[in-house]
């Protein structure tokens, strides 16, 4: 049967009276959409030059193609083992570290009592979040130098006879890069956390103490199941970006003497796209992660779907 087309008219007019309503939520909208379009799909045409041989002092549709010829250059380098081995290393432990750590806090935060201390607390631990990687890359390098106060600390302890330059050392690497990410990022990943925790029903945690349940039992009884589903969804985003490396806290610790264990992607891409300006071989890696980056995302939405029904799609 076909739809009356007054029906339809005044299916329009309604919408049309819902936008000029929300003309300003509207006008919002759109700067939105305006800004991921002008510098998020319009760059995506730079995608080409992975295909092409290009020069900066041509444009890119001057650059003659080379089809998969930088992929290939790629799969074929011998510093790739050495490339991934690191990236997937320090990416594994600062996911089977990092992420479980700001729940833990924020569990154990959310049962202070005394208002002061937990915002003295949280104030305390997100305030490094707001230092860049520059400011936190250089006070790290002064406390780990020769004469730094971690070699102070320690020879005081007697834990060490000797100072230890440690980022002179590949061996400490990982430890210092896994160890600083979490002492910047831990308060402040905790709060997403806190304002779930905030959102589950007092109802709950009220039937758990007539059963007769502590602090403990109500934690793993009703706060982690109350937030299970935002558990879920930053546990997909974090398995989506395990080629990422944070490029600017590599960048700030590495030197020529931890070289062997900091050359990540994300500095492998910097050295061979600007430092060598080699753009079409380092646009080439740049694609392969992002494909590798969407098929994690899509296996990890997947599964966490089907195992909890908490999922971003």
């Amino acid at each position: 049967m076909q739809p009356q087309p007054h029906i339809s008219a005044g299916k329009q007019r309604t919408l049309l009276r819902r936008l000029l309503n929300q003309k300003y939520l509207q006008v919002m909208a759109l700067l939105g959409v305006a800004w991921i379009i002008i510098f998020s799909y319009i760059p995506m045409y730079g995608v080409i030059i992975a295909f092409k041989q290009y020069v900066i002092t041509h444009s890119i549709s001057d650059a003659p193609w080379v089809g998969l010829e930088n992929f290939r250059a790629f799969l074929d380098d011998d510093e790739l083992p050495k490339v991934i081995w690191n990236t997937l290393g320090m990416s594994f432990f600062k996911l089977l570290i990092g992420f479980p750590l700001p729940i833990l806090f924020a569990l154990f935060l959310n049962e202070l009592r005394s208002l002061g201390l937990k915002k003295a607390v949280q104030t305390i631990s997100y305030l490094p979040h707001f230092l860049s990687w520059v400011i936190l890359g250089g006070i790290l390098a002064t406390w780990l130098a020769d004469v730094g106060i971690i070699n102070h600390i320690l020879m005081g302890l007697h834990i060490i006879k000797e100072p230890i330059s440690y980022l002179a050392e590949p061996s400490y690497f990982w430890s210092i890069i896994i160890t600083s990410d979490i002492w910047k990022e831990l308060g402040w990943s905790a709060i997403i956390y806190l304002a779930a925790i905030a959102g589950v029903s007092p109802d709950l945690y009220e039937a758990a103490t007539i059963d007769g349940a502590g602090r403990f039992q109500k934690m793993w009884y009703v706060t982690l199941p109350g937030i299970k589903g935002t558990v879920s969804i930053l546990f997909i985003l974090a398995i989506s970006g395990v080629l990422n490396s944070n490029f600017d806290q590599i960048l700030v610790l590495r030197n020529s003497l931890n070289e062997s264990a900091s050359n990540v992607i994300d500095i492998y891409v910097y050295q061979t796209g600007l430092v060598n300006s080699r753009y079409s071989y380092s646009a080439a890696v740049g694609l392969i992660k992002s494909i590798i980056a969407l098929i994690l995302l899509l296996i990890a939405n997947s599964v966490s779907k089907k195992l909890n029904d908490s999922s971003l799609f």
